[in-house]
């Protein structure tokens, strides 16, 4: 996700979207140590969209 698009959402947005994320991270760490993992990639993907998150959410409390 772009953080263009971040930016339209509102902050109870924003956290509902960070919990999901959080949750897919964890399913796909818990699939990747159990040898079912179908997309390596999806870990990185999860990571970078929570760090997105996290700064918007952080610019929308300094602005």
């Amino acid at each position: 996700m772009k953080a263009k698009e971040l930016r339209e959402l509102t902050v109870d947005q924003l956290q509902e979207k960070l919990k999901e994320l959080d949750l897919q991270l964890f399913n796909s760490r818990f699939n990747a140590k159990m040898g079912s993992h179908e997309n390596p990639s999806s870990q990185r993907k999860a990571r970078k969209d929570i760090a997105r998150i996290k700064t918007v959410l952080t610019e929308m409390k300094k602005g």
